[in-house]
C-alpha cells in the first residue's frame, strides 16, 4: 500500500472518519484540508442504492449549480447556418459540421462539452464511437440536443455539471473549488444532491441514499449529512 505524504498525513488528522459532519462542518473541514499549490476542486460522491446495469437506475442529467464550477468550459457546437453563427455569437468555442467532425476524427477535440442541433445528429453519430467513451455525445435529455444553442452554451458555460451513475451506484461531480465561499460551497452542494435526490428512480426500494461524502483533489473525504 502506498505511503501518504506529508500534507495528506496532517489533512487526515483533521477528519473524524467515525463522524458523520454536518454540511457546514464537513465545508469548513474540506477547505481547512485544501492545501495544495492548487485551487483545488470540491467533489461531492453518493453512494445510492440504484442497480446500474438496470436501465431506469441507470441515472443521468445534469444541474446547473447556483455559483458556477470554478472551471472554464471550453464548447464545440456542430450547427450550419444561422444556428452556426448563433453558438459563435454565445460564445462557443469551435463551430462546424463536416469540417467538426474530421477534426474529431483525426484526434483534435480541444474541447469539454459538445452541443449538436437536431439536424446534425446524422454527422454526429459518425464520431459517436469517439465521443460516446468520452462523455461528449451530444444527448437530448441533457439538453445538448437543441435548436436554442446559444441558451445550451450559456447553461454550459455558466455552471452546469453532469451526473451519472458509476459501477456500485456511485455518484459524483465537482461542484466548486476551494477558493469558494463557504456559503457558496453550501448552495452548490444542496443545489447538485437535491437534484439527484429528485431524480430517484420509481423503481427503487428502501433507502435510495445511503451515504454522502465531500472531498478536495488531494485531500481526505468527510462523511456528512443534508438532514436540512
Amino acid at each position: 500500500m502506498a505511503k501518504l505524504g506529508k500534507r495528506l498525513k496532517n489533512a487526515a488528522q483533521e477528519v473524524d472518519r467515525n463522524k458523520v459532519y454536518s454540511l457546514a462542518e464537513a465545508v469548513k473541514v474540506i477547505k481547512k484540508c485544501a492545501t495544495a499549490k492548487f485551487d483545488e476542486t470540491i467533489e461531492v460522491a453518493m453512494n445510492l442504492n440504484v442497480d446500474p446495469r438496470k436501465a431506469d437506475q441507470n441515472l443521468r442529467g445534469v444541474v446547473q449549480l447556483p455559483n458556477g464550477t470554478g472551471k472554464t468550459y471550453r464548447v464545440a457546437v456542430f450547427a450550419k447556418g444561422p444556428k452556426a453563427e448563433e453558438a459563435l455569437k454565445a460564445g462557443a468555442d469551435i463551430v462546424g459540421a463536416e469540417d467538426l467532425m474530421e477534426k474529431i476524427q483525426a484526434g483534435d477535440m480541444p474541447f469539454d462539452r459538445c452541443i449538436a442541433t437536431p439536424d446534425m445528429m446524422g454527422l454526429v453519430g459518425r464520431v459517436g464511437k469517439i465521443l460516446g467513451p468520452r462523455g461528449l455525445m451530444p444527448n437530448p435529455k441533457l439538453g445538448t440536443v437543441t435548436m436554442d444553442v446559444a441558451e445550451a452554451i450559456k447553461s454550459v458555460k455558466g455552471g452546469q455539471v453532469e451526473y451519472r451513475t458509476e459501477k456500485a451506484g456511485i455518484v459524483h461531480a465537482g461542484v466548486g473549488k476551494a477558493s469558494f465561499s463557504e456559503q457558496a460551497i453550501i448552495e452548490n452542494v444542496k443545489s447538485y444532491v437535491d437534484a439527484v435526490i429528485k431524480a430517484k428512480p420509481t423503481g427503487v426500494k428502501g433507502t435510495y441514499l445511503k451515504s454522502l461524502s465531500l472531498s478536495s483533489t488531494m485531500g481526505p473525504a468527510v462523511k456528512f449529512e443534508i438532514s436540512e
